[in-house]
């Protein structure tokens, strides 16, 4: 039991020094994904905002713009899932697969 809570205090002492640099690095990566066949490229940050939008001309011409809305929006959570992915597995990294609620929203 005592090796446990020894374990635990390490991880903590180590998330305490590593979580600033996890939380920089995350922020500044950015992550992209299209939605609509390629006509529209979002591209997020590892803090989920929205950085840059690509349209491809062509899905102006049709002029719907609920469509476009709807491809737009598709893009940005795709690649707002990406991010959050790449999260995740960062935090599963630094906690050695431990679990530890709430952590996630620390990086956020």
């Amino acid at each position: 039991m005592f090796s446990d809570i020894g374990k635990m205090l390490k991880l903590a002492g180590q998330m305490k020094t590593k979580l600033p640099e996890m939380k920089a690095k995350l922020a500044a990566t950015e992550y992209s994904a299209e939605a609509g066949g390629g006509a529209v490229r979002a591209t997020v940050n590892g803090s989920m905002g929205v950085v840059g939008i690509k349209i491809d001309e062509s899905l102006l011409a049709e002029g719907d713009a609920e469509m476009l809305a709807d491809v737009i929006k598709a893009a940005i959570a795709a690649a707002q899932a990406k991010a959050a992915d790449a999260t995740a597995e960062a935090i599963k990294e630094m906690t050695g697969g431990v679990d530890i609620p709430g952590l996630d929203g620390l990086l956020g």
